[in-house]
């Protein structure tokens, strides 16, 4: 009986090896797709950025050998009057701009979302701020809000508000302000149509139930509506903190940081440091310091998104 039982297990062949089954295993298929995607993350981010932290441990001017100075180029940026005001200029950069687009995009997806004519093309025409390059839209911008031959100057002239019309980025306050109104009107679309898109994720029957209740419009855009659009809002947010706190085109194409450093946030501050005054370690210091705030906003999308609901 034994010799019987062991028959099947003798003359049980192995399988041979075969790439194809073994590409094929979910386990292999997975990682293959992922490694490309993660050697160019490695080449293209890890490389620069480990590198960008070597180089702000050193004393590094153009043409010359780095000196290993540890942390000094982080304590020199702390003692430096411009670098504080860096930091201040980003974070109100940041904020408003990021209100502005919060608020003015709900708006935005909020009228997309009813019925009226030519909604289609309406959406599309909401696109073109974003889909224009930015350095296109930014000297278009540039040339409205030229002192000599401005738009809005010329209907403040002409409607006696003010003569002569000011001049929008030559002044210190003024200046902040046109870039905060520049990228409003640039990262509106990324707000409406991505809040747009989870306004019609929304059930109508929620809207009915709702009315039903007695809830008049307000009652259902706050009770219905806004609760449902909390995590895409978040996220949205998120996103558009990241990209307003490393923002560079814009404000170095209208104002290069001017006037008097009066707009200039880290990424501008940066480069001038680096590129302009020839110091590439303290440049790549006053680079990395926008780590620390930039974890800390991907940590609390992090924890919330995790967050039992």
């Amino acid at each position: 009986m034994a010799v019987e039982s062991l028959a099947p297990a003798l003359t049980r062949r192995r399988q041979a090896f075969s790439l194809g089954r073994w590409l094929e295993r979910e386990g292999v298929f997975s990682w293959l797709m992922v490694a490309l995607p993660l050697a160019f993350l490695v080449a293209l981010v890890g490389y620069p950025f480990f590198y960008g932290i070597w180089i702000s441990l050193q004393n590094r001017p153009v043409a010359q050998p780095g000196v290993f100075i540890g942390l000094g180029n982080f304590i020199a940026d702390w003692h430096d009057s411009v670098f504080r005001q860096v930091v201040l200029n980003t974070i109100v950069y940041t904020v408003a701009a990021t209100l502005l687009k919060m608020v003015g995009g709900l708006a935005l997806a909020l009228v997309m979302n009813q019925d009226f004519r030519f909604k289609n093309l309406t959406r599309a025409l909401l696109l073109l701020p974003f889909i224009v390059p930015t350095v296109l839209s930014t000297i278009a911008w540039q040339w409205i809000l030229d002192p000599a031959f401005s738009v809005v100057n010329w209907v403040l002239k002409a409607t006696d508000i003010a003569d002569p019309g000011p001049s929008w980025l030559g002044n210190p306050h003024l200046a902040m302000f046109s870039l905060i109104i520049v990228n409003t009107w640039r990262g509106l679309p990324f707000y409406a149509i991505t809040l747009l898109a989870g306004l019609q994720t929304i059930s109508p029957e929620l809207y009915e139930a709702a009315t039903i209740d007695g809830a008049g419009r307000w009652g259902r855009f706050r009770y219905v509506t806004l609760p449902l659009l909390m995590p895409i809002i978040f996220i949205v947010t998120m996103f558009s903190v990241i990209f307003t706190f490393a923002d560079f085109q814009l404000i170095y194409v209208l104002t290069r940081g001017g006037p008097a450093n009066a707009t200039h946030v880290f990424a501008t501050y940066a480069f001038d440091i680096a590129m302009g005054a020839g110091q590439f370690g303290q440049g790549a210091a006053i680079a990395l310091s926008m780590v620390p705030p930039l974890a800390l906003i991907i940590l609390a999308m992090a924890i919330y998104m995790r967050a039992p609901k």
